[in-house]
């Protein structure tokens, strides 16, 4: 984010209600139940907050992040002038990580959801390489501070249906469904995500989406290699159309 406000560019990069620092609703008194809908609500009220009026580059991550953020984008298209997709589930044949799968078993999800170092651990499996002690630090720190994070975690694991979510991404970004320019920068080295969902999410609209492999990157090719990640996101959003 500073090397691309460095470019000009004015980021916001918002937490997920619940994860990270932001607010944590508690099940059954806040009346937020980790839904689909409830995120693509609470984005809308903070875009209002943030007086974000015209359409903006939209970049999104990862699988619940990432997958929300795109179906987000399919209920918005007129908000939305270049979306940009790094490493995220694009295709009905994306294979979920077996930490989503222990979330949803009785008590192992529990268990697991309250594991600090779990995010540290779940970024260094997809990655090919090991996160430097101050960036571990900073995706621990949250699991530490409160028991809110995993929580959150648990029960939108619980909610999302990943297969039923990645079918109408690759449905509504498909040709004749959508027209605005798409990028998807992509690490090659994802341990999670094979390089033939991003093939094939770019073959079902050719014209539109353009497909660039990061060499040396995996599930997270923002803290992988940033900077091949900026240069490629400050050439589309500049000069592609």
């Amino acid at each position: 984010m500073s090397q691309m406000s460095d470019a000009g560019f004015h980021c916001f990069a918002p937490d997920w209600l619940g994860f990270g620092f932001s607010d944590k609703p508690e099940k059954g008194y806040d009346d937020f139940d980790f839904t689909e809908n409830e995120f693509h609500e609470e984005l809308d009220k903070l875009l209002d907050v943030l007086e974000v009026k015209y359409p903006f580059f939209l970049v999104v991550q990862g699988f619940l992040v990432g997958s929300y953020g795109l179906t987000w984008a399919l209920k918005n298209p007129s908000r939305i002038s270049k979306l940009a997709i790094l490493n995220s589930p694009l295709t009905a044949s994306s294979p979920l990580p077996g930490l989503f799968q222990q979330l949803r078993i009785p008590l192992l999800g529990e268990f697991t959801a309250q594991n600090a170092i779990m995010a540290e651990r779940f970024i260094e499996a997809g990655s090919p390489y090991v996160l430097k002690l101050d960036k571990a630090d900073v995706y621990r720190l949250p699991y530490l501070a409160s028991s809110g994070p995993g929580f959150a975690l648990l029960e939108a694991a619980r909610k999302v249906n990943f297969k039923d979510i990645s079918s109408r991404i690759g449905a509504g970004f498909s040709s004749g469904s959508w027209d605005k320019p798409v990028l998807v920068a992509w690490g090659i080295s994802d341990k999670y995500l094979p390089q033939s969902v991003a093939e094939e999410f770019q073959k079902g609209n050719p014209n539109v989406v353009k497909l660039q492999m990061i060499e040396g990157a995996g599930h997270m090719p923002q803290e992988d290699w940033p900077e091949k990640v900026v240069d490629g996101l400050r050439y589309f959003f500049l000069n592609y159309t």
